[in-house]
């Protein structure tokens, strides 16, 4: 299954290595993408009471040393390892012992680090709108006291934040003034910054500046020394190359970023970094490679004691499925996914995978079960990440107003200290102006909204008249059980009127009694599947005569034995009316019957239902292809508008209507009788045109059309309707 790129969670998951390092100033790991959305922690107000710790049993709980910056530093680091392992409750606590150890006269760069602190574990709990919040009020604090480097660091803040919510434009002028106040610091170390503005540029598709800006990254870290930095930066530009459809170079430069991940000793991102050599290995047909890098990846984590990331999981077991092994693919990703947590941004591409691997194996009903739950995950994702951008814009909207009111009162304020008499008669032309707008305003929304109703209601109206209207005419077009079962019990010989699913529609007492309905009561079989009636071998017959049967209208026969009676002889055929009934004859098979029974058995009598044949109405050649014609283009019609407006395929289309029979090909299920339909050169000598306008009708009254797709599909209806009345055959 071709891998989705573009998509957000896919990419949030096989990137958080690069991005997250140098999301907040450098400062968060890069693997805490992914345990940022392990749950769905409630974000608290930043303005939230809080109830302050107590410093000494804030020194015992983690051992202090009672020096107030070396006690600082240590909880920081205590609520840095915390929120790495994602105990965010932890972190929290240590914060507060923070907080509580520093008390009310430690100066504000403990006030700062404390705020942008507590910003970065709302970002890392998915909480981006409080987030942003400490950020800016750390970015105020850092600018009332001229403190540049704190600056620069939250402003990349503030720009990774707003990011995340999805705000482009604002995220990159945060980094752009992240970048000028780095440059103007005495010494500045703008790496991160750049990094943070290539990778805006890369989410907006500008590779050129992307590169550019990653380039610059790569130089700055390279200057300084920070290896493991330098190799993020290698591994984004190996991220770029493989968009760029550049396999190679994206190998070349991703081995680069291995080699300066393992001489700088960091074993943590060489896990992902394997994930994505056997990404890219997969990207270049080599299967081979792939599984050697997943395999080195995977011995990695065993060797550390460490879980194995989901990316290079979903990798290995890529790889195997490449190499003809769908199976160890297939418990490789359950193990995967039973690992996850529900909402981790990895599982989409996971079930996307247990879907490829059920179906390689051939296990089509399990690989449509995960490919649904996979949708179901990567909705849920965007659900997540749509709230998250409405949030920031309903605070932005807050804001706004904010500002927007302060603006007016202070207007409001010059205006009484120049005139009372001018700021009172301005409130009453802005108090009438407005109550006149208003009442303008509700007048017409109301009128509005009356017009709507009403023209709504004339539409649904409308909308149950058709789709009553397509019922009946449906109805009108099926058996007449009624006249069928009079019929049938008029007879003699056992005979069962079934559907296109094999659903019995009549059968009379001589049935009944073969069948072993207690005193023959063939009341009790319309309704049931025949195939209930039968053992396994016999049910299989009975379908493969259905097929037989769909193929060449040749009557069909098979034996049986009831499951409380004598062996018998069934005999099927069609109706011979259009509507694509069968029926089923069934004579007792006499032991001395045994060996004629290769001799040929003819079907049963039809049942005499008004017979009308299309073609022996036509004489006219030229007319009889137009109709072939216009069936065909109606059941073309018929099947493209049940996929558009139900998101099924055909054979969902023949199974809920009923009217056409679903049959077993190949392992497979085929609804081959309504394909002959769709083609002119497939359609039968003698049409069953009656199931094809049922088919219409069904769909014109189960679905929920749009009047585009309606009207072109009635076009097609009447185009058949119109050849059928010219010739009375409805």
């Amino acid at each position: 299954m071709a891998e989705d790129r573009g998509s957000p969670w896919r990419r949030a998951a096989v990137w958080s290595a690069v991005r997250i390092a140098v999301l907040i100033g450098g400062g968060l790991p890069a693997w805490a993408q992914a345990q940022a959305v392990d749950g769905a922690p409630a974000c608290k107000p930043v303005d939230a009471p809080t109830v302050r710790a107590d410093p000494q049993a804030c020194r015992r709980r983690y051992l202090l040393q009672g020096v107030r910056e070396s006690d600082l530093q240590s909880l920081y680091r205590a609520a840095d390892a915390k929120r790495s392992g994602g105990d965010f409750d932890g972190a929290a606590d240590a914060l507060d012992c923070a907080e509580a150890v520093a008390g009310a006269d430690a100066g504000w760069p403990a006030d700062y680090e404390l705020v942008r602190r507590r910003g970065v574990l709302d970002y890392y709990r998915e909480c981006t709108v409080e987030a942003l919040t400490r950020f800016r009020r750390a970015l105020q604090l850092a600018q009332r006291h001229e403190d540049r480097a704190a600056e620069a660091k939250s402003w990349n803040n503030v720009g990774s934040a707003l990011r995340r919510l999805g705000d482009y434009r604002s995220a990159l002028q945060a980094f752009l003034s992240s970048l000028q106040v780095q440059r103007n610091a005495r010494e500045p170390a703008p790496g991160p910054v750049l990094n943070n503005i290539a990778d805006i540029y890369r989410d907006l598709g500008d590779t050129a500046n992307a590169q550019r800006h990653y380039q610059q990254a790569l130089g700055e870290f390279r200057r300084i020394g920070n290896r493991i930095e330098a190799a993020h930066v290698l591994q984004s530009q190996g991220a770029l190359a493989l968009e760029a459809g550049d396999p190679a170079g994206a190998e070349r430069l991703l081995e680069q970023a291995l080699a300066g991940y393992v001489e700088a000793g960091e074993r943590t991102y060489q896990l992902r970094l394997y994930a994505e050599l056997a990404r890219v290995a997969l990207a270049g047909d080599d299967a081979a490679k792939a599984r050697r890098w997943s395999e080195r990846g995977l011995a990695l984590a065993a060797a550390d004691g460490t879980r194995p990331p989901a990316p290079l999981q979903l990798q290995a077991a890529r790889a195997a499925r490449s190499l003809g092994e769908p199976r160890a693919a297939l418990t490789r990703v359950k193990d995967a996914l039973a690992q996850l947590p529900a909402q981790d941004s990895d599982r989409p591409a996971l079930l996307a995978e247990l879907a490829a691997d059920h179906e390689a194996l051939g296990e089509w009903p399990q690989a449509l079960t995960a490919l649904r739950e996979s949708e179901t995950a990567a909705r849920h994702l965007r659900e997540a990440r749509y709230d998250r951008e409405m949030k920031w814009m309903q605070l932005r909207f807050e804001t706004a107003e904010r500002d927007r009111t302060i603006a007016a009162l202070a207007a409001e304020n010059r205006l009484r200290a120049a005139s009372l008499r001018q700021r009172t008669l301005a409130l009453w032309l802005t108090a009438v102006s407005a109550v006149a707008v208003v009442l303008g305003l509700i007048v017409f929304f109301l009128r509005r909204q009356q017009r709507a109703r009403l023209a709504e209601a004339a539409r649904q109206a409308r909308l149950a008249e058709e789709v009553d209207y397509y019922r009946r005419a449906a109805a009108d077009l099926g058996v007449d059980r009624t006249r069928l079962q009079a019929a049938l019990d008029s007879r003699e010989d056992a005979v069962l009127i079934l559907d296109a699913g094999g659903q019995v529609v009549a059968a009379n007492r001589s049935a009944g009694r073969l069948l072993g309905e207690t005193g023959g009561g063939a009341s009790t079989l319309p309704g049931r599947s025949f195939g209930e009636l039968l053992d396994e071998p016999a049910a299989g017959a009975l379908a493969q005569a259905l097929a037989r049967l769909e193929e060449s209208s040749t009557p069909q026969r098979f034996e049986f034995r009831p499951r409380d009676g004598e062996r018998l002889q069934a005999r099927l055929s069609e109706t011979g009316q259009g509507e694509g009934s069968v029926v089923l004859g069934l004579d007792p098979l006499a032991p001395s019957a045994e060996a004629a029974v290769a001799e040929p058995v003819p079907g049963p009598a039809p049942i005499p239902v008004e017979p009308v044949e299309v073609e022996h109405e036509v004489g006219d050649e030229e007319m009889r292809s137009s109709f072939r014609r216009a069936l065909v283009e109606l059941m073309l019609a018929v099947v493209e508008a049940w996929e558009r407006s139900t998101g099924q395929g055909r054979l969902e289309l023949a199974e809920k209507s009923r009217i056409w029979r679903v049959t077993v090909d190949d392992g497979r299920l085929r609804a081959r009788a309504m394909e002959r339909y769709l083609s002119l050169a497939k359609l039968p000598r003698q049409p069953r045109w009656r199931d094809v306008l049922r088919s219409g009708y069904y769909v014109l009254a189960e679905c929920p059309l749009e009047e585009a797709v309606r009207s072109e599909l009635q076009r097609h209806v009447d185009a058949v309707l119109t050849y059928t009345r010219r010739h009375a055959l409805v």
